[in-house]
């Protein structure tokens, strides 16, 4: 019988205490990953004035960048989610160009303000969410990206629990000049657009299906 040098067995050995070793850290790896959330639909929109008539542009072209869990957050529910902490990324952002009013003319002066093709994207980045004093209601503090230029804001928000669902709905009010700008003018001059504007968004979240609740049916 023909017996094996030891190196190989001790090669063999190592070889499975590594496998061993790598498959149990990939097993704590998939326990410990916080959950994620998705996003189901959003909605992003910006208000404004100017000395003609008012104007809304929107879109529905919400991305979800990163929307996490922080580890040892159970998710039984909407509340565990909604706990100071609880969330430990949450990131959205929309295509600037795809921002379009129904108003005839506005949309390519106002792509030329907000510099679509040299900052492509508009995003927000939660830092932090505090409760307010209504119910549902709740402030998120983060930084908001436009033409390049970030700046921390605080946004009001409300949210609407169902059994699989969180509908998140902020307002925030803004001036054009602080992210560097210039209000559009369009008609010779004629038209002149007011700096101050508002921005909302609603957002349709779900949880992930190994943490959302079980239905009550």
């Amino acid at each position: 019988m023909t017996r094996r040098p030891s190196s190989f067995v001790t090669l063999g050995c190592a070889l499975m205490v590594g496998i061993s070793i790598a498959a149990t850290a990939a097993s704590a790896a998939r326990e410990t990953t916080p959950p994620a959330l998705t996003l189901t639909s959003g909605r992003v929109s910006i208000s404004g004035t100017s000395n003609i008539h008012p104007y809304t542009a929107s879109t529905t072209d919400v991305r979800m960048v990163h929307a996490r869990l922080a580890n040892g957050v159970a998710a039984r529910g909407w509340p565990d989610v909604l706990e100071p902490g609880a969330l430990e990324a949450f990131e959205i952002a929309i295509p600037a160009a795809t921002l379009s009013s129904p108003k005839e003319g506005i949309d390519k002066t106002m792509h030329k303000a907000l510099q679509v093709t040299e900052h492509p994207e508009i995003a927000f980045r939660l830092s932090r969410v505090e409760p307010a004093t209504a119910p549902g209601a709740f402030r998120g503090i983060g930084v908001l990206r436009i033409a390049g230029v970030e700046r921390e804001v605080t946004l009001a928000l409300e949210t609407l629990e169902n059994a699989s669902t969180l509908t998140v709905r902020g307002e925030a009010k803004l001036l054009m000049t602080d992210y560097g700008i210039t209000p559009p003018k369009a008609m010779l001059g004629m038209l002149k657009t007011d700096p101050r504007v508002t921005v909302t968004f609603e957002t349709v979240l779900a949880l992930p299906l190994t943490h959302a609740p079980a239905s009550t049916n």
